[in-house]
């Protein structure tokens, strides 16, 4: 009895040291904190605050929206688009690339089929809604940019270029832009701004869109050294001709067609207006105005001209 006690007692001390050096069993190790991202990975934080890694740098891009496709091509890299959506009108050398969607929304099963590893979106039209998840849940790495201002817009291609494994190129290109920019700045300092109004479209109903403070349109009249002409409380796109009309701006600003400036400020009330009298009333390319991209620099450069004849940017 004493032996097969004696042995007894060897046996619960050998299992409680065992448990003493593994645990309780069937608890969890604890954790050992933040899985690192495989080596060679690139982790990126999108306009979502998401944290997007990619297994190495992307080669296959579905860009929605033309903005987003314009800046990858900036890159140099129109090659590894994949996929573009409907609306898509620059560069040439990408309208062939398979459609993923259109005005009716975005298609998973038409993004999945480009076997992209990368997809680029911007939350308008739903897009973000329609795409983030599904391609979160499928393992497809799916990058939100956002363009507020001008700024955002250089950040996006630096963001993009180390995306792409390219981030000197983004840098190059986003620092190339920011110097046009700000060298055109230095010759519109202590210069009077004038009062702008942007006409970006025109509604059935009779009321305008123009463009309002807190967009890139806005900010990019404001580098090429105008002021808004409306209140800058205005939180809709949307007046009516009657409130610009009362703002009675120093220029006019139309995107689109010169024959559709001219048949507006033909009617009365718009034909006696400041700008209209004075020869200030000018159209301004659409592509680079409301399309958030490279191209906008362009458009602010010559925007800064037509506001500011006198110091216009001397191209190197």
């Amino acid at each position: 009895m004493r032996l097969t006690t004696r042995r007894g007692a060897l046996k619960l001390g050998v299992l409680a040291a065992l448990v003493g050096a593994v645990g309780p069993v069937g608890a969890a190790p604890a954790p050992a904190g933040p899985i690192p991202p495989p080596v060679g990975a690139i982790v990126l934080v999108d306009a979502f605050g998401r944290t997007v890694t990619l297994p190495g740098p992307a080669r296959r891009i579905v860009t929605i929206f033309a903005s987003n496709t314009e800046m990858v091509a900036a890159l140099g890299l129109s090659d590894r688009i994949v996929g573009i959506e409907a609306y898509t009108r620059h560069p040439p050398e990408v309208l062939d690339r398979p459609l993923v969607g259109g005005r009716l929304g975005f298609s998973v099963d038409a993004v999945v089929a480009q076997n992209p590893d990368l997809v680029v979106v911007t939350p308008s039209r739903q897009a973000a809604h329609q795409l983030v998840d599904p391609m979160e849940r499928i393992g497809v790495p799916i990058l939100v940019l956002m363009q507020r201002s001008v700024a955002e817009v250089t950040a996006n291609i630096r963001l993009l270029g180390r995306a792409a494994g390219v981030p000197e190129t983004g840098e190059a290109v986003a620092t190339g832009l920011e110097t046009r920019i700000a060298t055109m700045s230095a010759r519109l300092k202590n210069r009077p701004r004038p009062r702008v109004i942007m006409i970006t479209g025109r509604l059935g109903n009779g009321l305008v869109l123009v463009a309002r403070p807190g967009t890139y349109t806005a900010d990019a009249v404001a580098l090429a050294g105008g002021r808004f002409g409306l209140d800058e409380r205005l939180t809709l796109s949307q007046v009516s001709p009657e409130a610009v009309l009362r703002a009675d701006p120093d220029v006019l600003l139309f995107a689109g067609r010169a024959e559709d400036l001219a048949e507006l400020t033909s009617r009365t009330g718009w034909r006696d207006m400041r700008a209209v009298r004075t020869g200030r009333a000018f159209t301004v390319p659409r592509a680079e105005f409301l399309i958030p991209g490279p191209r906008t620099v362009d458009g602010i450069v010559r925007l800064a001209a037509l506001l500011h004849p006198n110091a216009q940017e001397q191209t190197p």
